[in-house]
């Protein structure tokens, strides 16, 4: 199994896990609440499932859906490092999204590079 192979199944297994949290896990909604975005709560848990199912079923069979879904999930990942700046959270609160934005960030250039 390759680095990038890896790679990708850690990005989409833990995106499918935060994505379905979404939909199930109270301390997930009481984070919006409190960046004062609950009304897209449903929508980030969406384009989470949606962007891992995306990055997982285009590294094997569509390398083009892969490389969009890990620009959207790095992009998501990014405008989420800007709220934990914004709501002044501390480095380490804001640290897994700034890391999952860089991992996909690497992800979708190295697919690129395979196209």
């Amino acid at each position: 199994m390759s680095f990038l192979t890896i790679l990708v199944l850690i990005s989409t297994f833990s995106f499918l896990f935060f994505g379905f949290s979404c939909f199930f896990v109270e301390r997930i909604r009481k984070e919006f609440i409190r960046y004062k975005l609950s009304q897209y709560l449903k929508l980030v848990g969406t384009l989470q499932v949606t962007g891992a199912l995306g990055l997982v079923t285009g590294y094997f069979f569509n390398p083009v859906l892969s490389f969009f879904s890990a620009i959207g999930l790095s992009l998501l990942m990014l405008l989420g490092f800007g709220v934990r700046l914004r709501v002044k959270d501390s480095f380490l609160q804001s640290l897994p999204s700034f890391s999952y934005a860089v991992l996909n960030g690497y992800i979708a250039i190295a697919i690129y590079f395979t196209l």
